[in-house]
């Protein structure tokens, strides 16, 4: 990461920062953030496994999705759509989604953007929400 001390703006550069673990066989790298000085959206990048899947889940904020690599399925309301490379979703807030990793073989890559730094993702099925800024940090080893 570099900063710029004149206009406080940040270069990131993902192979540099952490990558987190998640559910699915999806892993997660945080990129703009309220510790970098965001006060209105978030974003990051997270890479799918060949054949992995989100759950179904919403957020409590407009969520945008940019298709960076790979092929990839947005299944929403009931309907699959079958992404390409660079294709970008707008999601509103509260409705349920998931994106799948279509390949056999070959990860998939998404960049996201939520609408706010407070954005959140409840769990379809258990009602379960998390913040999306817990969802990055440390967890305590055993």
């Amino acid at each position: 990461m570099t900063k710029d001390g004149i206009a406080g703006a940040v270069i990131l550069r993902p192979g540099q920062l952490k990558t987190y673990e998640r559910t699915g066989g999806a892993h997660t790298t945080p990129l703009v953030s309220p510790s970098l000085g965001a006060k209105v959206f978030i974003t990051g990048i997270t890479s799918f496994e060949p054949n992995a899947a989100l759950p179904f889940h919403s957020h409590n904020c407009e969520e945008s999705v940019v298709l960076l690599e790979g092929k990839a399925a947005l299944d929403i309301e009931g309907c699959e759509h079958v992404l390409q490379t660079l294709d970008t979703t707008w999601i509103p807030p509260n409705v349920s989604h998931r994106f799948r990793n279509l390949s056999e073989t070959d990860p998939m890559k998404i960049l996201w953007i939520y609408g706010s730094i407070h954005a959140s993702r409840t769990l379809t099925e258990t009602g379960i929400t998390n913040s999306i800024s817990a969802e990055q940090q440390e967890k305590p080893a055993c």
